[in-house]
């Protein structure tokens, strides 16, 4: 349904707000009618309750809210909050409040939305909004980060248009363009913190809905989820994962990026064995268990001791997803010492391990969480009989994939200077 009028109306007179105010009776004197929509900026819901925080170092409040680092440039950090937004700085502003304090995102912006709606007593819709960058386009724009009472999204996918074209992808951010459209008339430095929009009764609720969550990307679905100078980082060892599949398009991507790891002499030192058979991956791991439980008799562990060791290969038996990495010396050069035959096998040991972290750097890139075995390199003959793999084909440890249980621990501080010798 299209309208032919939509009018966007300054709501002024608020004056500065204080922890516990009402932001519903703040706006008491607003010309509200059924099927208004209210657009109210974060900075003033923040306030209200009590997101301001003494904070003479923006950057603690900024990693307290971040809940992952998508990319760094210099100052300008670039993050996913707990909400599940991308932005700046987590949000977390040192505008328009007292100096030597910033002001928090809300902590539950849709909840917010719907207390203010409550409190209004009318139909109408309201929008929490907030100032957003965009990948490849300067400036900042207003969009919605709470919403209740409105319909967020129009989705046309599997619609027309009129020439008869397929429509596969066009889905409308609605919440975020009346979000924008509200700036137009609030401004940064005007003191107008809400604005009224309305001809959009249509698109107001019953029912609180839905909120911004259907607006919010998942991590999963993100082709950008990383800067380029953060993401060797994204890399984690997972070692707990969800029971959701794993892609295996993904994994060959992730293979493609493997074999663009540098190598010697001009040579493809790297083959990938994808474990795609839920059978040939249990055959598999269960002889390496008993080759496992052999050498650990032969060393004369008990077996009580020797069952709390080979727990540890729980992980690639709980994974949904492996892959033997293997390396191959075709191309290698043979000499007439051990010396440096040596040095050659272990040029290509270096090249298969590069390999290897392309692999998994960018199963990260790919969404998925990743777990680097070494223990194929234990018993090699026997995953070459189950796998059967030529005998010039070296396991080169067994990579476990699937999708995280649970967010990875941070990880400790390094200081890189603690790993280098200057000359």
């Amino acid at each position: 349904m299209s309208t032919q009028r939509v009018e966007v109306i300054a709501v002024t007179g608020i004056g500065e707000v204080r922890p516990g105010d009402d932001v519903a009776a703040l706006l008491k004197d607003a010309d509200l009618r059924d099927g208004d929509i209210v657009v109210v900026t974060s900075k003033i819901v923040s306030k209200a309750e009590g997101r301001v925080r003494q904070a003479p170092d923006r950057a603690s409040a900024i990693e307290e809210e971040t809940e992952r680092v998508v990319a760094r440039r210099g100052d300008t950090v670039i993050v996913q909050t707990r909400h599940g937004f991308v932005m700046a700085a987590a949000g977390v502003d040192a505008s328009n409040t007292e100096p030597g304090t910033v002001l928090l995102l809300p902590e539950d912006p849709d909840a917010s939305a719907a207390r203010i709606r409550a409190g209004l007593g009318a139909r109408v819709g309201v929008i929490v909004s907030d100032t957003f960058g965009r990948p490849w386009r300067n400036g900042l724009t207003d969009v919605a980060i709470g919403a209740a009472g409105i319909r967020p999204l129009d989705d046309f996918r599997g619609s027309s248009d009129p020439y008869g074209n397929a429509l596969n992808a066009t889905v409308t951010a609605l919440a975020d363009e009346i979000a924008s459209a509200a700036e137009l008339v609030k401004g940064k430095l005007d003191g107008v913190p809400a604005a009224i929009v309305r001809g959009l009764a249509h698109l107001v609720t019953d029912d609180d809905g839905p909120g911004v969550r259907p607006l919010v990307r998942p991590a999963d679905e993100d082709m950008f989820r990383f800067g380029a100078r953060d993401v060797v980082f994204a890399r984690r060892t997972i070692r707990e994962f969800s029971d959701r599949p794993v892609d295996g398009e993904a994994v060959r991507r992730a293979v493609a990026a493997g074999i663009a790891a540098p190598a010697p002499h001009h040579t493809t030192p790297w083959r990938f064995v994808l474990v795609e058979s839920a059978r040939t991956r249990t055959e598999l791991l269960d002889a390496m268990r008993e080759a496992w439980i052999d050498d650990l008799r032969g060393d004369g562990f008990t077996e009580q001791s020797i069952a709390k060791r080979i727990k540890r290969g729980d992980v690639l038996r709980n994974a949904p997803y492996l892959v033997v990495p293997c390396l191959v010396m075709e191309g290698s050069h043979t000499y007439r010492d051990e010396r440096r035959n040596a040095s050659e096998r272990e040029m290509f040991v270096v090249a298969t391990g590069a390999g290897v972290e392309n692999f998994l750097i960018q199963l990260a890139v790919e969404g998925l969480g990743s777990a680097w075995v070494s223990s194929t390199m234990f018993c090699r003959p026997v995953v070459r009989q189950v796998l059967d793999l030529p005998e010039s084909w070296d396991p080169m440890g067994c990579v476990a994939i699937g999708h995280a249980a649970a967010p990875p621990r941070d990880r400790a501080p390094r200081d890189p200077r603690d790993f280098i010798v200057t000359r």
